[in-house]
């Protein structure tokens, strides 16, 4: 018989240690995305994390606040912090809002990024205050930080740009949303592809579509002929008023 040092080590043998709450989320995020969350029960994300039901219910009272937190969990992996943002700044303007739209695209575009892509369209119709919360927690910081960039740049000597707001949103829609919508419906996009929208995407965004296209294109002739023709009418009209003093 063992004993009582003996027995007392026996009973405080640890079995399989318990997962921590990321390593949770992380298996319930894998079959959230791979089954949705009609698909997935408790008892599945269970047996794949190798814990007790009790334990799951103990951390989360119910599926859906299980599928929320996994989903914060989602937004953390994929949101590029604004400080990794402000790195990217350099005194030029046009090569910071490169690097920064790089960096944007390349991580909506890895795999945390997908994953959370594949999860929010998913699952939004049903619930719709997930993409709400992408938003807020994903989205706004990124927003913020191009706004006050923006201000900075673009702005006055007192950072003075009502529209800072609105241009956030359309370099984020214009240089971010094309990559993403694409990425949303399975679409596999090249490397150089990427590059050459970003960086078209960017001097569109800086500069307009008038101020890329060609300066002697059809488009620019035809104006520069109508010129020419008013100019030549008006003309034409001088004279005929010269005439009529002279004539006087």
């Amino acid at each position: 018989m063992p004993d009582g040092d003996s027995s007392e080590a026996l009973r405080r043998r640890p079995g399989r240690p318990s997962l921590s709450n990321e390593e949770l989320l992380d298996k319930a995020l894998d079959l959230f995305v791979e089954k949705g969350f009609a698909g997935t029960s408790i008892d599945a994300i269970c047996a794949a994390a190798g814990m007790a039901k009790r334990t799951v219910y103990a951390r989360y009272g119910d599926k859906e606040a299980l599928f929320k937190a996994a989903l914060d969990r989602a937004i953390a992996d994929w949101i590029v912090p604004p400080a990794a943002l402000r790195a990217q700044e350099s005194e030029d303007f046009e090569a910071t809002l490169l690097r920064i739209g790089t960096l944007l695209v390349e991580n909506v575009l890895g795999p945390a990024g997908l994953r959370l892509l594949r999860l929010t369209n998913a699952e939004s119709v049903t619930m719709p205050e997930i993409a709400l919360e992408n938003v807020r927690l994903g989205t706004e910081p990124t927003l913020h930080y191009l706004a006050d960039l923006f201000r900075r740049h673009l702005g006055g000597p007192n950072g003075d740009f009502p529209e800072a707001e609105d241009a956030a949103q359309a370099f984020l829609s214009l240089v971010v949303g094309g990559p993403a919508s694409n990425a949303a419906w399975g679409m596999r996009l090249d490397p150089s592809h990427v590059e050459r929208h970003v960086r078209y995407s960017v001097h569109l965004f800086l500069h307009g579509a008038l101020d890329r296209a060609p300066r002697e294109g059809p488009g620019e002739l035809r104006r520069l002929l109508r010129e020419a023709e008013e100019g030549l009418q008006l003309a034409r009209q001088r004279v005929e008023q010269a005439g009529r003093l002279v004539r006087e």
